[in-house]
């Protein structure tokens, strides 16, 4: 069995982390955690007895079951209302450790304006660009995913990316682990605010396609490259890690 006071301590730290850069805001959005080897999964709670995703501690995390229904935690807090975009991609991605619903402002933007996020930029962070070439889903109602009917619309729309665009509401990003999902919508918010103040400057160019296919041919990784790209995932937790020390 998986430690689960630790694996809260890191739903609480992907909470805080969020919070602080601005990427949701006071108490909305969520990160939740597949419990390995159960049905069981642990989210970010709503209630009276919580103080907003930025302050976030182990206590404000509940355990669910895979029908959202609460089955531990303070009598003060209860299942997030949208926790069926958490337990139907669950359901449906046995691959996925973890999901984040958040808020990010300049992605939301980006959404109403049906505006597509372009490829800008590669050696820059090419984290940033294997999101584009991975695909980005987009969900295209603004509606709040509040029951199971919403959550299986939601689930196929998400399909198997890692991140999906919902229209007038935010993002959704899926990882193997709270860290890698935590990763992937800062990554996005960052290429949807390079391409938001680029075309404030002037008209974005994507970077050639000789470029991106160039990142393409990278290809499945071997142990090596994966050995370097989990290296460089956990150096940009730890980063983020240290930032929540550091005074606003």
């Amino acid at each position: 069995m998986p430690d689960l006071q630790e694996l809260k301590e890191v739903v609480a730290e992907s909470c805080r982390i969020l919070g602080k850069l601005n990427l949701t805001k006071e108490a909305t959005g969520h990160v939740s955690a597949r419990v390995e080897g159960t049905d069981k999964v642990l989210i970010r709670a709503r209630g009276p007895a919580e103080e907003g995703v930025r302050f976030t501690t182990a206590h404000e995390v509940i355990t669910v079951d895979l029908n959202g229904n609460k089955v531990e935690g303070d009598e003060g807090l209860a299942r997030p209302q949208e926790v069926f975009i958490h337990t139907w991609i669950y359901k449906t991605r046995p691959d996925v450790q973890s999901v984040i619903h958040i808020h990010p402002p300049t992605v939301v933007l980006f959404t109403i304006c049906n505006k597509p996020i372009l490829p800008l930029y590669g050696a820059y962070d090419p984290a940033g660009l294997r999101i584009y070439l991975d695909g980005i889903a987009n969900y295209r109602r603004s509606i709040l995913i509040s029951n199971d009917e919403r959550g299986k619309e939601f689930a196929q729309a998400i399909g198997d990316k890692r991140v999906c665009l919902m229209r007038g509401h935010g993002i959704t990003s899926v990882g193997r682990s709270v860290q890698e999902a935590t990763v992937t919508a800062i990554k996005l918010n960052q290429l949807a605010e390079i391409n938001y103040q680029a075309s404030l400057l002037g008209t974005p160019e994507p970077i050639p396609d000789e470029d991106i296919k160039a990142f393409e041919s990278i290809g499945h990784m071997t142990t090596e490259e994966g050995s370097r790209t989990t290296g460089h995932l956990n150096s940009v937790w730890r980063f983020y890690s240290r930032l929540l020390g550091e005074p606003d």
